[in-house]
């Protein structure tokens, strides 16, 4: 919790602001000629990704340009007209200013007379005239970076407004230089790539599309505003300067009467040189105004073309907006379609399955499956709904396909081990098998599963444990199974006698093994057939009956192993028990503790 804490502390400290902040410094100070308009349009360049929105930022690129650069006329002429009077505390850069432009005035004087000189004097003469030259240009160099010098101090010092424009102009050319070359190379002037998709068809797509178009309302929407501001305040200039202009109006006709009457005068040789630069100043004052005003007009309209054409621009926002919203209402729509489909789906399964008998559980596992995978499907759509469906289809299937051929191997596999089952040397119905160490009859063989009644071991056949025992069909390729049901379903049988110590026991043997070739001889001969017949070629098999002894603590134990049909294996281990019995207590003398035993 505190790293969370203090993350979320960094996190909100750390964050970009949108408040403008405060300008305290003199350079942080409103410019002289108000540039805004066409930063504004060109930013609003980059937002366009329609045709019609391209034609609406060009238009509106040109119409702020043009009105940036009557602004610069406006205020070099406003400068060059109201000089201020020189401030006292700007004295020393106004005397700096005076000398520098009186030498350079000398320096080009000097210059041009050495130039009248060479090209009018002596051969030998113009090499020190030449020399002269280089003197003077140097001079006048010098004198120019003096007067540069100082007019940027003044500028630095407010004192000369006329020069402070002037350098923003040219700040402003060289910004357009460079959007020109950087144009050359984008010549559409928008993005590369296109910040929205509107035509997105997933819901989160669209949820994108509808933010980035509502910061884009919010953009043009400001750039409307500043546009109306703008001209609100050229409209509150030209109409000050429309009364002003008013008011110097009989003013203005007497200059004008003036003005014919010195050019009557200058024409009979009279008039003073005063009264005529009088004259002609105020005749360039009242241009000036008439210019101003005409130019006032004409950056008014620039400025209610912008407003219309971000009006314009706003409708065509609208409409994609309505567009994007008329997508987001349909992939929701698409989403309630499915939840409704999904849950009235599963009202129909549990009807469908609710008058199930209980003992029929494999249709409430069907039911269930059904849902699960009713659910599934419908989270998938939703899924592709929102997040669309992928590009790379074939790849992902694929991908799709590999993960759910490792994940259902054992189905897979079991599905083709069915063929192998339903084969020659597979297994059928009623069949006696042993799978994995289960040893039953089948009673069911499907595509993917194997069922069996268990019946224990092959000791106890014929008693099943009434207990059903399912497998896959996969061990029939990746494991191994036996089926006794042969022909006679033959198998070995063993039975185990104890000797106590201190008996010979080779008699009984001898007698013991005589009794049990009588007893299975005919199954032993029965059995070798069907085992060669089986194999497909002649081969020795050992059928005889065997009998191994084995020291023990007690005596001598004898283990007896003969060939039996397992049908007849109780019938055949019980007549020999009885005639075993019958030899130990009969004609032949009986060791003394020896007792059979049953099969361990």
């Amino acid at each position: 919790m505190a790293l969370v804490l203090g993350t979320g502390a960094a996190y909100i400290a750390t964050r970009e602001s949108s408040r403008p902040r405060a300008k305290t410094t003199a350079a942080a100070e409103a410019p002289l000629v108000d540039e805004r308009p066409l930063p504004t349009a060109r930013a609003l360049t980059a937002l366009a990704i329609t045709p019609e929105e391209q034609r609406f930022a060009q238009e509106a690129a040109r119409i702020a340009d043009h009105e940036v650069d009557l602004a610069f006329a406006d205020a070099l002429r406003q400068a060059a007209e109201h000089r201020p009077a020189q401030d006292p505390k700007n004295r020393d850069l106004y005397l700096k200013m005076q000398q520098a432009q009186a030498a350079l005035a000398g320096a080009l004087s000097r210059i041009e007379q050495v130039k009248a000189q060479i090209s009018s004097g002596k051969p030998s003469e113009k090499e020190a005239l030449q020399q002269q030259k280089d003197l003077l240009d140097a001079e006048q160099a010098l004198d120019e970076d003096e007067i540069e010098d100082a007019q940027q101090e003044l500028i630095r010092a407010g004192g000369d407004q006329e020069g402070a424009v002037q350098r923003q102009r040219d700040q402003h050319e060289a910004r357009e230089h460079d959007f020109e070359q950087h144009q050359g190379q984008n010549p559409s002037g928008t993005s590369p790539v296109a910040p929205a998709d509107l035509g997105a068809s997933n819901l989160a797509g669209q949820v994108r599309s509808w933010t980035w178009l509502r910061d884009k309302r919010a953009h043009i929407e400001s750039a409307q505003r500043e546009a109306q501001e703008i001209g609100n305040g050229l409209l509150a200039q030209h109409e000050t300067l429309q009364r002003r202009v008013h008011e110097e109006k009989p003013q203005r006709e007497e200059t004008k009467q003036q003005a014919a009457e010195l050019r009557k005068g200058a024409a009979a040789g009279a008039g003073s040189k005063e009264t005529t630069a009088t004259a002609v100043n105020s005749l360039k004052h009242f241009s000036n105004d008439q210019k101003l005003l005409s130019d006032f007009n004409k950056r008014i309209q620039d400025q209610r073309e912008l407003q219309e054409i971000y009006g314009n621009w706003l409708d065509v926002t609208g409409n994609q907006e309505r567009a994007v919203l008329h997508g987001m209402l349909r992939s929701v729509l698409w989403i309630l379609l499915v939840v409704v489909l999904v849950y009235f789906g599963s009202l129909l399964a549990d009807r469908l399955y609710s008058q199930a008998a209980p003992e029929k559980k494999y249709l409430l596992t069907l039911r269930g499956v059904f849902r699960f995978g009713l659910q599934a499907v419908g989270v998938l759509l939703i899924a592709f709904v929102i997040l669309g469906v992928p590009n790379q289809m074939p790849t992902i299937l694929g991908l799709a396909g590999a993960g759910l051929t490792v994940a259902l191997k054992d189905f897979i596999v079991g599905f083709f081990g069915w063929f192998v089952l339903m084969g020659r040397n597979g297994i059928r119905v009623g069949d006696w098998v042993e799978i994995n160490g289960v040893v039953g009859e089948v009673i069911e063989i499907g595509l993917l599963r194997t069922v069996l009644l268990e019946t224990g071991n092959w000791t106890d056949t014929g008693h099943p444990t009434g207990r059903k025992v399912a497998f896959v069909n996969s061990f029939a390729i990746e494991g191994h199974f036996f089926n006794f049901s042969t022909a006679g379903q033959w198998l070995w049988d063993e039975l185990q006698v104890e000797v106590g110590q201190g008996e010979n026991p080779y008699p009984l043997v001898e007698a013991i093994q005589r009794l049990v070739e009588e007893e299975t001889r005919a199954s032993a001969a029965q059995a070798e057939r069907e085992w060669q017949k089986a194999a497909g070629y002649r081969k020795s098999l050992t059928v005889a009956p065997a009998i191994h002894l084995r020291p023990t603590a007690a005596g001598v134990e004898m283990q007896i192993r003969y060939i039996t049909s397992a049908n007849e294996r109780y019938v055949t281990r019980s007549r020999l028990y009885e005639k075993i019995v019958g030899l130990l207590r009969g004609e032949k003398k009986t060791p003394e503790g020896a007792v059979p035993v049953q099969q361990k």
